[in-house]
């Protein structure tokens, strides 16, 4: 792994951008790619193609709430496609409920409304890639098709026991960071704007926001002692849903952990002669082919040549938590995301608060004045633990705490603008975090991590969602100038490379401005479509007539 040094304030000015003759409206080019792709990306269940599972494979089963009777429209789908319809053996009410070995073959859960998903070889309602596509269906007067996605949701905690990682059966474990109170405030403000405010609605979906608030404040979603919230998979043993073989990625991180010795033995078990395993954990083992002197004090039986290794319980439970944190895979909590389930993390506790504050104002806008004083309070104790665990006054940036080691994470993160998009941090940390914006910015924008570990998210990869973030947080507190930049830098980068392939992607090098990318560790496809970085770009566009003035010119 490499830090990458702080850039200058030149280093993240604009690269030079190069002119396209043949394409002089390529503005407009990219704004029509992005009407039609809602078209393109939408699933619902009268659609074969929304069935199918390029991550799993093997036949199609779509799986019903236990005890609903078949829709037609599902009725209708087994007329012309080929899928089996099942319901699920039980009731759920809450994730990690439900015996995955009752359910042996996986399949796509039952929605009941359209819904759009990211691209590539995704064909389900992601928890927080939603939000980001919902803002741009709205941007893009698509009011209808957004607010059933958020029904969805509303479904899925009815149904599956919470906001899914995605509709699949293998995702009945963990969520995904907390947006839903961002995407009914979205939907109603969209529909409040257009002279439709529907209290009604907001009633039903403060009950369901509430939920979904009350699964991250309990057990086993709590960060120790702090008072604050983690990311908490409930699942076991490796998960199913990596493209390709697992075991090739699974026997990265063993090989890691036994190349950089007994910091990480914890991870690490010994498969014995007799084939017993001293982990509990069904999973994989991998045969040791050499052994360095770093590892000379794991063990003479684990660094063995013609030995054993596997992966612990442990390791498992922070790969899994890694997942539902959205952000996989990054070394930000430790090598492969080990040791994601010992943190309390800057973006997670941000959303909570944001979460607070949102019941907060959706209380008040229903007339319950007591339910608002609750929140206030609520929000209020959320950031006094936060800056005492997260914030760090000496480096200027929020920081994730490692509650089980009880220290402060040393990973700068591109998360550490997530508490000025929630709106809890003071103007003095919001001053600080600004000037040292300097440690992500790169000539396309916003660089996820200063470390680089061949991880997709870490550096030189930037995400829409987390430029849209750290844009609306500085301008929440005045930092116009450095917001421009990043969505300049980030906007002409998507279109400089759409002008080249006709397509937007997945994740992109903001070092080198393009849209070709060599991960190693976890995901090395860059898939096109793609849902939030489409709806990044019309709300970063939107977001500043200078910049988009600026995109125009370069455009002519």
């Amino acid at each position: 792994m490499a830090t990458i040094p702080v850039a200058s304030s030149s280093e993240s000015q604009p690269a030079a951008k190069a002119k396209d003759a043949t394409t002089p409206r390529s503005l407009d080019g990219i704004l029509q790619y992005i009407s039609a792709g809602w078209d393109t990306l939408t699933r619902s269940m009268n659609k074969c193609e929304s069935l199918e599972d390029t991550k799993t494979g093997g036949e199609a089963f779509l799986y019903l709430p236990s005890g609903m009777e078949i829709p037609s429209a599902v009725a209708e789908l087994q007329n012309h496609c080929r899928v089996r319809v099942e319901h699920l053996p039980t009731a759920i009410t809450r994730l990690g409920e439900i015996d995955l070995s009752k359910i042996p073959t996986e399949g796509l859960l039952y929605l009941e409304n359209p819904y759009v998903v990211p691209g590539g070889q995704f064909n389900e309602m992601y928890g927080w890639d939603s939000y980001f596509i919902i803002r741009g269906l709205l941007r893009d007067h698509r009011g209808d098709l957004a607010k059933g996605m958020v029904e969805n949701f509303f479904f899925e905690i009815e149904h599956y026991g919470g906001v899914l990682n995605a509709n699949r059966t293998y995702y009945l474990t963990r969520s995904q960071p907390p947006f839903l109170s961002s995407m009914i405030l979205a939907v109603y403000e969209d529909e409040t704007a257009e002279g439709k405010a529907d209290l009604p609605w907001l009633a039903k979906a403060y009950g369901f926001a509430l939920r979904d608030y009350e699964q991250w404040t309990a057990q086993p979603h709590l960060a120790g002692k702090t008072g604050l919230s983690r990311y908490f998979d409930h699942g076991k043993g490796p998960v199913p849903e990596i493209l390709g073989d697992p075991g090739q990625y699974y026997s990265s991180a063993a090989y890691f952990f036994l190349a950089h010795g007994p910091s990480f033995k914890s991870y690490l078990f010994h498969e014995k002669e007799s084939g017993s395993a001293s982990s509990t954990i069904p999973g994989m083992s991998f045969p040791v082919f050499e052994c360095t002197p770093e590892t000379a004090d794991i063990g003479a039986s684990e660094c063995a040549v013609g030995s054993r290794i596997g992966l612990t319980e442990d390791y498992y439970k922070g790969d899994r938590s890694m997942r539902e944190s959205g952000f996989d895979v990054t070394f930000r909590f430790g090598p492969f995301g080990a040791a994601t389930h010992h943190f309390a993390p800057v973006c997670l506790n941000s959303l909570l608060y944001k979460t607070e504050k949102d019941l907060e104002r959706m209380s008040e806008l229903l007339g319950r004045p007591e339910d608002a004083m609750k929140w206030e309070v609520r929000a209020a104790e959320r950031r006094k633990r936060m800056i005492q665990y997260l914030w760090n006054g000496r480096s200027g940036l929020f920081f994730d705490y490692n509650f089980v080691a009880r220290r402060q994470s040393r990973y700068a993160f591109a998360t550490t603008f997530y508490p000025l998009w929630a709106g809890l941090a003071s103007k003095e940390e919001a001053g600080e975090v600004a000037q040292n914006s300097n440690q992500f910015e790169q000539a396309g924008g916003l660089a996820t991590s200063r470390t680089q570990t061949e991880a997709q998210w870490d550096y030189p990869y930037g995400w829409a969602p987390l430029q849209l973030l750290a844009v609306e947080g500085l301008r929440r507190y005045g930092y116009e100038r450095e917001a421009d930049r990043i969505s300049e830098n980030f906007l002409s980068m998507v279109l400089e490379n759409f002008r080249r392939d006709h397509t937007i992607r997945e994740k992109y090098n903001v070092v080198t401005r393009s849209s070709e990318t060599s991960v190693v560790e976890g995901y090395a496809q860059n898939v096109t479509g793609f849902g939030w970085t489409n709806a990044v770009f019309l709300e970063l566009l939107h977001g500043s007539p200078e910049v988009k003035a600026a995109l125009d010119k370069d455009t002519e």
